[in-house]
């Protein structure tokens, strides 16, 4: 087992939008820029950006991935193109100011309902329940991502009643109930 596939959720995402060298089983490199990592089975995806203006999305899985060398620094112009990339279009419809409120709504509720909750990453766009949760933007039910089912359910139940009772926000998030 590699260091890579050893690093906490926190640690993989200090590689989230920088540019990396990545050594591979067989001695297979790739290059680009680092887009996300599956903290379980710490797979890479990384993105080139081709001089035809397109794109290169590459996925490595995490068990192959030997070495993870940091190349660059990206700076606000690389984190612009690559953020939008992968967003669920329900969150690209909403505008940065919208999202923080969105997302300070539901902290709120969730520390009312005594839920630890910390916000991570460089942007401070992620929720963080107990360490074992995390909540992305738009902060819908279905932005949730655990390995723990029982958690998982109850604070998606909290997210929903939250938003049922936020004026009927729960539209938003393609929610008709």
């Amino acid at each position: 087992m590699s260091e890579w596939t050893k690093k906490s959720p926190l640690e993989l995402e200090d590689y989230v939008y920088k540019e990396v060298r990545v050594i591979a089983s067989e001695k297979k490199e790739y290059r680009g820029w680092l887009l996300t990592t599956d903290p379980v089975s710490a797979n890479i995806v990384l993105v080139n950006f081709l001089e035809d203006g397109s794109l290169s999305v590459t996925g490595i899985m995490g068990h192959a991935v030997q070495t993870v060398e940091i190349v660059g620094e990206g700076d606000h112009r690389v984190r612009e193109k690559l953020t939008p990339l992968f967003m669920s279009g329900d969150c690209a419809a909403y505008s940065p100011e919208d999202l923080e409120q969105r997302k300070n709504s539901l902290k709120k509720w969730l520390e009312k309902n005594h839920i630890p909750i910390t916000e991570q990453g460089e942007s401070q766009r992620t929720l963080c329940v107990a360490g074992v949760l995390t909540i992305e933007p738009p902060y819908c039910p279905e932005n949730c991502s655990s390995s723990n089912e029982i958690i998982l359910s109850r604070v998606q139940d909290l997210i929903q009643g939250h938003l049922a009772a936020s004026q009927g926000e729960a539209r938003n998030c393609g929610h008709t109930d």
